[in-house]
């Protein structure tokens, strides 16, 4: 645990969709809120069985590695996608039109032809989780789903609360990127958060090899640029997507990415090089 972590700041785990998500919340005036009696750990407790509830209704409806899926279904010829439900239709309308507006970097089709929508689906579901754990009246939080980041607030509010106006603004969370060759390193730490009423990014999600790519396909069938790209926005879904787009388009989607959109953009190119936005701090030393 980081030095001068306050108190007040406890975390859970659980699976889904193949991977670890994890939320950490920081409750202010808890002096413990790994404490079962405490009023923080209750609320914790709480909020991950609502948002476990989110993840799992969405990998329900949408996992091709369930056979029972809408997914699987549509994907086998069982189910029509214009007779699947609204919620699939959907979610395969807002994927087509990323990807128009990724000039195709970033499709809900296989090279084998097989519709598969998780490249927006679990960033579906961290947006749904977060909208979830406003609605409970948790302020100060942050959701990692395998590499994919959310973040509300600080993880120090009460600091927050009671520093110095000279003391500046509330601290962010910190994202870690990990290095796609060596997981126990980490290339950058970006902040998230942290500044009430600002246009401060709440999101960061990394696709490539490091974090599941099984997603992704090089446009033309070609060797990606990029073995991993992580993308800063303002809300998952589009740095999700552009993270996914960015690995199968390359340069000229990194281009096309950061010309359109606000975002901030590390990409590790196929030779080990490191190409950032300004917005990224500079990779620590070893």
């Amino acid at each position: 645990m980081p030095e001068n972590q306050p108190t007040g700041l406890g975390a859970r785990t659980f699976l889904a969709m193949g991977t670890v998500v994890s939320l950490s919340a920081a409750f202010p005036g808890v002096t413990d809120p790994q404490d079962d009696g405490a009023s923080g750990s209750r609320r914790l407790e709480a909020a991950v069985r609502v948002i476990e509830a989110d993840f799992a209704a969405l990998e329900e409806r949408f996992s091709l590695f369930r056979a029972e899926s809408e997914a699987s279904a549509v994907a086998q010829g069982v189910l029509r996608l214009a007779s699947a439900s609204a919620e699939t239709r959907a979610v395969y309308a807002d994927a087509i039109e990323w990807r128009r507006r990724t000039h195709g970097a970033f499709t809900p089709e296989r090279p084998d032809g097989i519709l598969d929508l998780s490249g927006i689906v679990k960033a579906r579901a961290i947006a749904e989780a977060g909208r979830s754990l406003e609605a409970l009246g948790l302020t100060d939080w942050c959701l990692n789903a395998g590499g994919d980041v959310l973040v509300s607030g600080t993880p120090a509010p009460s600091n927050a609360a009671q520093s110095a106006p000279e003391e500046g603004a509330p601290r962010p969370w910190l994202a870690g990127i990990v290095d796609p060759d060596d997981r126990r390193t980490l290339l950058a730490a970006y902040p998230l958060g942290g500044t009430p009423g600002c246009a401060a990014r709440r999101a960061l999600a990394t696709s490539g090899s490091a974090e599941r790519g099984d997603h992704i396909w090089a446009l033309g069938g070609g060797r990606p640029e990029f073995v991993q790209v992580s993308v800063a926005a303002g809300d998952i879904e589009t740095a999700d997507v552009l993270a996914t787009a960015i690995v199968s388009g390359g340069r000229e989607m990194l281009d096309l990415a950061t010309a359109q959109w606000d975002i901030d953009v590390l990409a590790v190119t196929d030779d080990g090089g490191l190409l950032a936005t300004p917005g990224f701090r500079a990779p620590k030393a070893a």
